[in-house]
């Protein structure tokens, strides 16, 4: 089994209560770990034309930064509402225990771009759904999207249609 899958914690009753929340601060926090994570998702995708990667707020920042490091590419973070200056195009969305707004920048990508979406967990689909919908803006061809973790239970692969997602761990 692989380290960084060994390392996952999970929390019971967070955000709120019946949530079982997938802590991946342990991994992260070990090199050996988060480098063997990294270098999984760089094989998948060494050989696939990346113009950006785009990492969701807040735990896709951490590994997409490192994995468009280790790509060459560049990095776009989608991020939560009002954490950007200038001009943002905004989305909202549900998510499995709440509602958020996810925003880009206007001039993030260049227009028609390939881009990789990364984040560390799809449970309902919703980040994933806003994130598609913000990269329409910019024409941009999604080659793939990428999470560390699926909750398999909660169905949030139907959602995204016919966009390729690629998993590393599935509970």
């Amino acid at each position: 089994m692989k380290k960084y899958i060994k390392l996952l914690r999970d929390i019971p009753d967070f955000p709120k209560p019946g949530i079982l929340f997938k802590d991946i601060t342990p991994v992260i926090g070990d090199f050996e770990a988060f480098q063997e994570l990294v270098e999984d998702f760089y094989l998948e995708y060494k050989d696939k034309k990346i113009d950006y990667v785009v990492g969701l707020e807040s735990r896709g920042f951490i590994i997409g930064a490192a994995l468009s490091m280790r790509l060459g590419v560049g990095f776009v973070p989608i991020r939560k509402q009002k954490k950007l200056p200038g001009n943002t195009y905004r989305y909202e969305f549900d998510l499995e225990y709440g509602s958020d707004v996810f925003e880009i920048h206007t001039d993030a990508i260049k227009e028609n771009s390939d881009v990789l979406v990364i984040d560390d967990l799809l449970a309902t689909g919703g980040s994933l759904i806003a994130a598609k919908s913000l990269l329409s803006h910019f024409n941009a061809n999604i080659i793939a999207m990428a999470v560390f973790i699926e909750l398999d239970f909660l169905k949030g692969r139907e959602k995204l249609g016919d966009t390729p997602l690629f998993s590393l761990y599935h509970c």
